[in-house]
C-alpha cells in the first residue's frame, strides 16, 4: 500500500527500512516520507513502531576499557611534516 502519495512511497519500504534499524526520522531522510504534504506522517510512524525501527540491531561491547598506546612509524617521527616536540613524544 502507498503510505505517502507525494513522494511514491510505500509501507514495504518503510517497513523494510525499519526492520534495518532505522528510525522515523533516518527513514523520513532516506525516503522524503512525510517531508511535504505532511497527511502520512502517523501511517508512517505506525509502520515504524510496528517493525521495530529505532531499535538498536547490534551492539559492540569491548571489555578492556584502558586505551592502548599506538607506535608510530620512524619515518612519520622523523617527518618534518609531523609537527611534534621531543616533550609529546614522551607522552
Amino acid at each position: 500500500m502507498i503510505v505517502c502519495v507525494c513522494r511514491r512511497v510505500s509501507d514495504r519500504e518503510i517497513a523494510r527500512h525499519a526492520h534495518a534499524g532505522l528510525s522515523f526520522d533516518e527513514i523520513q531522510f532516506e525516503l522524503g516520507v512525510a517531508t511535504q504534504c505532511g497527511r502520512c506522517e502517523s501511517c508512517a510512524r505506525d509502520v515504524v513502531a510496528r517493525c521495530g525501527g529505532g531499535q538498536q540491531v547490534a551492539a559492540i561491547h569491548k571489555e578492556e576499557a584502558v586505551p592502548q598506546p599506538i607506535q608510530l612509524a620512524p619515518s612519520i617521527l622523523e617527518s618534518k611534516a609531523w609537527n611534534c616536540s621531543a616533550s609529546s613524544l614522551a607522552a
